[in-house]
């Protein structure tokens, strides 16, 4: 029953964003940081089986100015989709980013530099409330946000995977903080 759930959720994102076809795989980034501070970025993988965690990736965002969202979201995504260029792992059809128009351009640029075709790119973004249900989706292409009824299975889907990228991006941003905090200049 679960695994029909999932199904359903990914046919009705690709029938609500009017896509030509359901995505089999979407990866999902996030950035997490206090202040600026030991900034990371997360990439998590689902495909119509639920999690694939043993593609989930955490990148340590360096040699950008501290808490530039947009420039570690994109150094994020050239470093993911350079690797899988390279031959690591594979591409997907939808990349989730968490974040709203910003984060989108963001990754729109780090694609178009690395030459990918046929991805789509959908950015989301909190409503102003903040709630879950509120989401405005960017679709890469489209100007105006789309807003998905807060009973629509594609959004439970989109928060599902957003959820997951926050989890992960979080837990090693927490992580990496800890660490650089224990480490003395004396050693």
């Amino acid at each position: 029953a679960s695994k029909a759930s999932l199904q359903q959720r990914f046919e009705m994102l690709q029938e609500q964003l009017s896509l030509e076809a359901i995505p089999e795989r979407i990866e999902c980034f996030d950035v997490s940081h206090t202040a600026g501070e030991a900034t990371v970025a997360s990439c998590v993988a689902f495909d119509v089986h639920g999690p694939v965690k043993n593609d989930y990736r955490r990148f340590n965002i360096r040699d950008i100015t501290a808490g530039d969202d947009y420039a570690a979201m994109q150094q994020a995504i050239a470093r993911r989709y350079k690797r899988v260029i390279e031959g690591e792992g594979r591409l997907p059809d939808m990349v989730l980013i968490d974040g709203g128009k910003g984060q989108l351009h963001a990754a729109e640029e780090a694609i178009h530099e690395l030459q990918i075709k046929g991805l789509v790119l959908l950015a989301v973004a909190k409503g102003r409330e903040r709630k879950p249900g509120n989401e405005q989706l960017f679709l890469s292409g489209n100007a105006a946000a789309t807003i998905l009824t807060a009973d629509s299975p594609a959004l439970h889907l989109i928060q599902q995977v957003r959820d997951e990228a926050h989890r992960f991006a979080i837990t090693g941003h927490r992580q990496r903080r800890n660490k650089q905090r224990v480490t003395s200049v004396l050693e």
